[in-house]
């Protein structure tokens, strides 16, 4: 869940922070751990709230337009300047004209961004600072959007996974649904006279008929205001944090969980790393996108890293490992190389999460097809089952 934390740093002032978190103590455990001192903190709005806060902006456009400005030779102040001429969208060129202000108060760009938390995540921000001492800006910028888009490569194939199950879903459900609410309510009036010869199966069948035939605007009510029910509880965070507890503790899925957490966490703490990043520093930023209690066995981890323990030992005593991945950080350590040795990891994890993906879809969809078939099949044959014993009788 997304928190908006107001906090107080003494190299900065007054700060508006936006935090990925469990909870409130989560997130003010987080500021802390930045160096802040939170002052309030309040969970923001749900997601239809925060894409209208947004505004439009992207920041993977913006930070792909300012990195091919500032390869083209044109300093800072001249790339945002230009972004925002070209701007047409009046929010998106609002905050671009306030980080123009800003800059010309002589503050960084990270200070700068930092005002808005809303479109630039803490991520982003302490990706820019680590360059800004090396006139690494543009590097800064191609590795960010290079982990974004690694970032989204395997959340793209989870989503573009769930369409034709998808599919197959609602057009069963429509078929399903025509079939109960128009098909049977017209059967049941052909089978009013032979009520008592029919089956048990099929007489459920005509009940039902029959009451949407005498209650329907009741039914229909009682949907509708059921969709609205469920369409509200998943929007909800508390309804998310329960199914994904309940899939945690599914043991075949929560381990490909924790492998595709461990990825994210490997690939954004190897970015920071790369950006010049202290090690304990990336590890508490990377907290926040990790679910509560791989968090806890991350805290203990970093703490023994603070108390002079290497990095594969720590992530080994904590279960924040696999044996493949324990052996390439001890390669990392070796070499000194360990930001390029995480990032192998994070992309070790997606070739196996991307296997499981197709495994897992190759498997769904024939069932997903043979569970609708034998649904709209089984309507089907109740209905038509008075009419083959009345046919074999007759014979």
């Amino acid at each position: 869940m997304n928190y908006q934390v107001k906090a107080l740093r003494d190299t900065d002032g007054v700060m508006i922070l936006s935090l990925e978190a469990q909870d409130e103590a989560d997130a003010r455990r987080q500021a802390e751990n930045l160096g802040y001192r939170v002052l309030a903190l309040r969970p923001r709005q749900a997601w239809p709230g925060r894409l209208a806060d947004r505004g439009g902006f992207s920041l993977a456009l913006f930070s792909q337009e300012l990195l091919a400005l500032l390869s083209a030779g044109l300093t800072l102040m001249e790339s945002v300047e230009t972004l925002a001429e070209k701007e047409h969208r009046p929010a998106v060129k609002q905050v671009l004209d306030r980080i123009i202000g800003q800059l010309y108060q002589g503050r960084t760009l990270s200070s700068a961004l930092e005002q808005f938390p809303a479109h630039f995540p803490i991520l982003y921000v302490a990706t820019v600072r680590a360059c800004e001492m090396t006139g690494g800006l543009a590097e800064a910028l191609s590795r960010y959007v290079a982990y974004q888009a690694r970032m989204d490569q395997l959340r793209k194939k989870l989503v573009s996974a769930s369409i034709y199950p998808v599919v197959l879903l609602v057009a069963g459900g429509l078929v399903t649904l025509f079939l109960l609410v128009y098909v049977i309510p017209k059967f049941s009036r052909i089978y009013e006279d032979v009520g008592g010869d029919l089956p048990f199966l099929s007489r459920l069948l005509m009940e039902w008929g029959r009451l949407l035939e005498n209650h329907g605007m009741e039914v229909l009510a009682g949907f509708l205001l059921a969709a609205a029910g469920a369409g509200y509880l998943f929007t909800r965070p508390a309804t998310w944090q329960w199914i994904s507890r309940k899939l945690w503790g599914i043991p075949a899925v929560r381990e490909r969980l924790r492998v595709y957490q461990l990825a994210r966490f490997y690939r954004t703490v190897g970015m920071l790393l790369r950006g010049g990043t202290p090690i304990v520093t990336a590890l508490n930023m990377a907290t926040g996108m990790l679910p509560e209690w791989i968090q806890a066995r991350l805290r203990q981890a970093t703490n023994d890293i603070r108390e002079g323990r290497t990095i594969s030992q720590a992530m080994e005593t904590h279960d924040l490992t696999t044996p493949v991945a324990l052996r390439m950080l001890r390669v990392g350590e070796r070499s000194g190389r360990m930001d390029e040795m995480m990032e192998r990891i994070a992309g070790f994890y997606d070739e196996e999460m991307g296997r499981w993906v197709d495994w897992l879809t190759k498997l769904i969809e024939p069932l997903l097809m043979a569970v609708i078939g034998l649904v709209i099949g089984a309507i089907v044959v109740l209905m038509y089952f008075p009419i083959f014993e009345l046919a074999g009788s007759l014979q």
